[in-house]
């Protein structure tokens, strides 16, 4: 089953013990069996992994077979990750990177729901939120050695939606979305930050805004997601640079 993954360009991974090497192949061929692509670089689907593991507090091949996930109420935060990877695999994460753990090692497991979320109705951001491996997933996990796993497989997730049709889902589901006229109308990912900027848009400026116009606002995966750039130019509040704006 274990496949490279053009994994032998990665110095991090030749670095690391061959028990380890062999555990973050045998994941990944697990991963791309469930429908995972593994079309990314060879250092990000190394991290994919290994966070996976840590959120099923996995150390070694043997401990596949006793995988933890929701239902024994085993969850990890984004630094629970950095510090399992670190200690058990070798890495020297640092203890900023949480939110490329969110955002890019936990992405694909998360929205094909391989991964779940603790809190689902938290903000995508909230450092509280804890990550667990979805039940269905592990127990496939514990069989992989089963002579007809392939099977197995195709036949536990043959009627589940495709990633790819989750992925365009996911672009659109709990956004909050924000009329800025009667024809304008926005949306941006869940947040306090960007639960304020709507009220302040739909409810303070109606009310005490005495005709102001809005020219800017920026959301957290876009800063430029609205922008009047004449109207702020006019102003001397922006200069535009090619592809860049200067505020």
């Amino acid at each position: 089953m274990k496949k490279l993954f053009k994994l032998e360009s990665s110095k991090s991974f030749l670095n690391k013990p061959k028990k380890t090497q062999e555990l973050i192949l045998l994941i990944l061929s697990i991963l791309s069996e469930f429908g995972i692509p593994m079309d990314n670089t060879p250092r990000r689907l190394e991290r994919m992994a290994l966070a996976f593991l840590a959120c099923g507090d996995v150390k070694s091949i043997q401990e596949l077979d006793d995988i933890k996930d929701e239902n024994d109420g085993y969850s990890v935060k984004t630094r629970d990750i950095i510090k399992f990877i670190n200690k058990y695999f070798d890495e020297n994460i640092s203890s900023g990177s949480y939110d490329d753990i969110r955002r890019k090692d936990l992405k694909l497991l998360t929205i094909s729901g391989i991964i779940l979320h603790s809190n689902p109705n938290t903000a995508t951001n909230d450092s509280t939120r804890g990550y667990m491996v979805n039940p269905l997933y592990a127990g496939l996990i514990r069989k992989y050695r089963n002579k007809d796993w392939n099977k197995l497989v195709s036949e536990k997730l043959g009627e589940l939606e495709p990633l790819e049709t989750l992925l365009s889902r996911e672009r659109n589901i709990n956004k909050i979305h924000v009329r800025i006229s009667g024809s304008i109308e926005l949306s941006f990912s869940q947040g306090n930050h960007n639960e304020l900027q709507k009220s302040i848009i739909e409810e303070f400026l109606p009310r005490f805004g005495y005709g102001a116009e809005l020219y800017y606002f920026g959301d957290t995966s876009n800063k430029y997601l609205f922008l009047e750039n004449e109207k702020l130019m006019e102003l001397n509040f922006l200069r535009y640079h090619t592809t860049n704006y200067l505020i």
